[in-house]
């Protein structure tokens, strides 16, 4: 089955599309784009999220993204010379607005419209069925994990937010923040001209302040025990003021939050990380060198690789893990970890619209 997989994460970089041919527990991908956000909506999506606004903003942002998602998987179909009608499923993730752990969430991005513009069924919403069953609804992409890569590795995903799955013991939980934090100061640093510290060429400027660094990981977040999940809530404004209240240079600030991706990812590992030997990095932190050499000083008893090393691109990885969750739901089984979500039971997650 031709599946499109659209995911748009917490770092508001993009839309991604990966479009992958499932075989029963085989996958390839077939295409693969990021869109970037039209200039004023990734501003929109920030204000409605973790904020006061109006249902008048969500509604209307909720069709906005319905026709830009549905525009992205046309376009990567077109680019990648993929007929549109060969793509049977489309399986989207929604931008996440609001994420309160094991209570309730809200993602937008309309399923009818896309559905109606590209003539394709759609899998959607797919984290409040989980939190119906009483977990956390999230993370999901643990079942993908497994079905991807070996049982003795732990999959880290480095978005906007850091998450770990524990392949053997089925054991998956965010570890804190991911690029959030570096982002948002990097953008303020450069003006707007960056949304990201490329290469991590900010953090190279500035220096460690490992006063700061403590205080932060003072945070009991760290120190609980999965299921857990955050999101902006945790690592948005709020906490990016808390860190300028310290009155350092932004570089430092950039170095320090560095420093904090790679520190709070290698103390979940170490508290629950097992006997694992091989760490597996995706998503966009896996392209920033002084996060990943700072995980390798940290870690020094894993083997440390990228998906990309195991035929799964670094930035398609979350996409390709929607796809084959539509599949999953497609064909009617349960793909949530309940000893990752907390949930009760194993459920069929997401809602299909035709």
């Amino acid at each position: 089955m031709r599946v499109a997989g659209i995911m748009s994460g917490t770092s508001l970089d993009g839309i991604d599309v990966a479009i992958v041919d499932i075989r029963g527990r085989g996958v390839e991908t077939v295409a693969f784009r990021t869109t970037p956000y039209p200039r004023g909506v990734r501003d929109a999506i920030l204000a409605v999220s973790n904020t006061t606004t109006t249902t008048a903003d969500i509604s209307g942002l909720n069709f906005r993204l319905g026709e830009l998602y549905a525009r992205a998987v046309r376009e990567t179909c077109r680019r990648a010379r993929v007929p549109l009608s060969s793509v049977e499923l489309v399986g989207c993730h929604g931008q996440t607005i609001y994420h309160e752990s094991g209570r309730h969430t809200l993602q937008i991005g309309e399923a009818a419209v896309i559905a109606e513009r590209t003539g394709i069924p759609v899998v959607s919403d797919f984290r409040t069925r989980d939190i119906a069953a009483g977990g956390q609804g999230a993370p999901l992409v643990p079942f993908v994990d497994r079905q991807l890569f070996g049982r003795d590795a732990i999959a880290l995903n480095i978005g906007g937010i850091a998450n770990i799955t524990v392949i053997a013991k089925g054991i998956a939980f965010d570890t804190g923040p991911g690029n959030m934090v570096i982002d948002a100061l990097a953008c303020e640093f450069t003006c707007g001209r960056a949304r990201f510290d490329r290469d991590g060429r900010l953090a190279a400027r500035g220096r460690l302040n490992e006063k700061l660094l403590e205080d932060l990981l003072q945070d009991p977040y760290y120190r609980l025990r999965p299921p857990k999940s955050a999101g902006r809530e945790q690592y948005g404004a709020e906490f990016v003021d808390r860190m300028k209240r310290s009155g350092l240079p932004l570089e430092d600030l950039i170095a320090t939050a560095t420093v904090l991706t790679a520190a709070t990812i290698a103390i979940g590992i170490k508290r629950f990380g097992g006997g694992a030997r091989k760490l597996i990095v995706s998503g966009g932190g896996a392209h920033n060198p002084r996060i990943m050499a700072y995980l390798a000083g940290l870690l020094p008893g894993l083997a440390i690789a990228t998906s990309s090393d195991y035929g799964v691109d670094v930035d398609a990885k979350e996409a390709i893990a929607f796809a084959i969750l539509a599949y999953e739901t497609w064909r009617r089984r349960p793909s949530n970890l309940p000893s990752a979500t907390g949930a009760r039971k194993p459920v069929i997650l997401g809602k299909i619209t035709p």
